[in-house]
C-alpha cells in the first residue's frame, strides 16, 4: 500500500509539472530550480546571479525555506520580486506548491523564475517543480564524495556549481574525483567552479545560464 501511495504522490506531481511547463511556455519564462545543502551558497548564487543578469532578464525569486524568511528578506532588499514559501517540516518543494505561488507574480513582467529549493540532497532531486533548468550546488566545505553518495541529485541536474572554490586550499576536496563522479552519471551535466565570495568563475555560469533563458523565452 505505501509504495502504491508513493507512486500515486509522484504522478500527481508530475502531472502539475507539465501544467506549469505549458503556463511557462505561453508566458515565455524559464524556471531555474537550484538545489543543494543548507550552507553551499544557493542564495549567495542566486544574488550574484540578479546582480550579473538584472539589465538582461527580468527576475523572480521563490524561496523555499522549512521556517524563517531571511533569505526572502536578502533577495526583496535587491529590489526583486519575491515570494517566500515555507514547507512547515517538508523536505522539498513540489509542483502544486509553485502552481499555488505563481498568482503571486505577474509573469508577464518576468523573463525567469529562480526557485531555492529546500537544503538537502535526497528529496528536492526526486520531484520536478516544472523547472526548465536544475541547478546543484556543492561546496568544497562538505567533502567530494557527495555525488557518489547522493547520485540522483547530480544524475538529473543541467549544471554543477562547484562553490566555495576558494578556499580549496583549506580542505582536501578533489575537484576532479567531483567531475569524474559527475560525469559517469550525467555526461551531459556542465561543471562551473565558483567562488561567490571572490566572483571566481562567475562569468562562465552566468554565460551559460543567459544562454538557456535565452533559449526558453525567445522559443
Amino acid at each position: 500500500m505505501e509504495i502504491k501511495v508513493v507512486k500515486q504522490i509522484l504522478a500527481w506531481n508530475e502531472d502539475v509539472s507539465e501544467k506549469l511547463h505549458r503556463i511557462t511556455a505561453e508566458k515565455k519564462v524559464a524556471i531555474v530550480n537550484v538545489m543543494g545543502s543548507p550552507g553551499a551558497g544557493k542564495t549567495s548564487l542566486i544574488k550574484a546571479v540578479i546582480n550579473g543578469l538584472r539589465d538582461s532578464f527580468r527576475i523572480g525569486v521563490i524561496e523555499g525555506d522549512i521556517a524563517g524568511q531571511i533569505d526572502a528578506e536578502a533577495i526583496d532588499s535587491m529590489g526583486i520580486p519575491v515570494v517566500q514559501l515555507q514547507t512547515d517540516g517538508a523536505c522539498h518543494i513540489e509542483a502544486m506548491s509553485i502552481e499555488n505561488i505563481l498568482p503571486g507574480f505577474d509573469l508577464d513582467a518576468l523573463d525567469v523564475l529562480f526557485v531555492e529549493n529546500i537544503g538537502n540532497l535526497v528529496c528536492p532531486a526526486e520531484f520536478n517543480i516544472g523547472e526548465d533548468l536544475r541547478v546543484a550546488i556543492l561546496s568544497v566545505p562538505e567533502g567530494d564524495d557527495k555525488v557518489a553518495k547522493y547520485p540522483l541529485m547530480f544524475a538529473t541536474t543541467d549544471a554543477l556549481v562547484i562553490n566555495k572554490y576558494d578556499m580549496m586550499q583549506y580542505f582536501e576536496f578533489d575537484d576532479e574525483r567531483v567531475c569524474s563522479d559527475t560525469y559517469d552519471i550525467n555526461p551531459k551535466a556542465r561543471i562551473f567552479k565558483v567562488s561567490t565570495r571572490t566572483h571566481e568563475g562567475e562569468g562562465a555560469f552566468l554565460e551559460w545560464l543567459s544562454s538557456k533563458i535565452e533559449e526558453k523565452i525567445r522559443a
